[in-house]
């Protein structure tokens, strides 16, 4: 069972991140601040759950939280400001765009970069341990699996609508013989054995 809160009486805001590790699409982060007495058994990790599950958690989360936002980074801000540093910023971004200024943040994770001056927690595999982590977790991750759907139809060679950006030998094997798109990110290493900037030039 996951925790309600980390501390009663806050207004506690939950934060988690999708697609850090892939090569292709932007970051994604969402923020969800639940209600008091909100417990939804099913909920959990977003990586323990089947797609189905998750789009059925989603749209409880998106009904029943006192308010969420879900927000992103391009690749281009990845490419420019690193990967860590825009799974920060676009926990921000999500914070931003919430209905409800929260006074309390509970990270997923073991950085964080500060919010202003409002208080945060950082907790490992927190998505496991907090609910309101957990529903930030489920609609990072649905929020972006659906932009990459998106993505899928313009470019079908690269198979993002089941491998999300991640990189699968399939995904890879797909950058060797079709070249990098603009959506790939290009301060990752495309393939396996390296070779991440002779890849681009026709877009």
């Amino acid at each position: 069972m996951l925790l309600p809160f980390h501390e009663p009486g806050r207004l506690e805001a939950g934060c988690d991140e999708a697609g850090r590790g892939c090569l292709a699409g932007p970051v994604f982060a969402a923020a969800v601040v639940l209600p008091p007495g909100f417990n939804d058994p099913e909920l959990n990790d977003s990586k323990q759950l089947k797609a189905g599950e998750r789009d059925v958690l989603r749209a409880r989360i998106e009904t029943e939280a006192l308010c969420w936002a879900v927000a992103s980074y391009s690749v281009e801000e990845i490419d420019r400001h690193n990967i860590f540093q825009s799974s920060y910023r676009a926990m921000h971004r999500a914070v931003d765009q919430l209905a409800e200024v929260p006074d309390f943040l509970l990270i997923d994770g073991k950085f964080f970069i500060p919010y202003g001056e409002m208080p945060y927690l950082c907790v490992i595999k927190g998505d496991g341990k907090y609910q309101s982590i957990a529903a930030a977790g489920i609609l990072a991750k649905t929020h972006r699996d659906e932009y990459m759907q998106g993505l899928h139809r313009e470019y079908p060679q690269f198979s993002w609508n089941t491998n999300a950006g991640y990189p699968t030998k399939a995904h890879r094997s797909a950058i060797e013989t079709h070249g990098a798109t603009v959506h790939h990110r290009k301060s990752f290493r495309l393939l396996a054995e390296g070779r991440p900037h002779s890849l681009f030039g026709e877009g």
